[in-house]
């Protein structure tokens, strides 16, 4: 039979499990191969946007039309960039618009590389969301200690 363990539990990211508590478990390792990983899909997802590119330069379809193109992804993908690493730091506000939200997941697909290459700089520092999910298991571990305390000044 297994207990459950005291108090708070650390939240896990995906690639990472808990490894990201105490950098232990392959963490170092891990942020290499999840870095390198989203550096090579970055790479692999601006090639077959080229393909498409020079589709679109095979059908002639005009020099205005393949400047919109660019543009577009070019701006997807810094605002891909910017919102996937703005997550990384806080969680998305609850009350927030959910037309908002899917209307920014059309955006996020479109940009897709500029998420990918926030998710590979992020790693050079920290598992990507380790910064918001150590406060928060901080603050939640913190807050039991209070609770505890409290508890053991009642009992006396």
């Amino acid at each position: 039979m297994s207990e459950e363990p005291e108090g708070p539990q650390p939240e896990p990211i995906r690639f990472f499990g808990t490894t990201w508590l105490n950098h232990d478990g392959g963490y170092a390792l891990r942020r290499v191969g999840a870095g390198l990983g989203a550096l090579a899909a970055a790479a692999a997802g601006a090639l077959v946007l080229r393909f498409g590119y020079e589709g679109l330069a095979i059908a002639q379809v005009g020099g205005l039309v393949n400047a919109m193109v660019v543009v577009a992804f070019a701006v997807c993908s810094a605002l891909a960039f910017r919102r996937t690493w703005e997550r990384f730091g806080r969680r998305p506000d609850p009350g927030a618009d959910p037309h908002a939200e899917r209307s920014m997941q059309s955006l996020m697909m479109i940009g897709f590389v500029g998420a990918l290459l926030a998710y590979a700089l992020r790693t050079l520092k920290e598992a990507p969301g380790e910064q918001l999910h150590r406060r928060e298991y901080e603050e939640a571990v913190a807050r039991y200690e209070r609770r505890g305390e409290r508890k053991r000044r009642r009992k006396r």
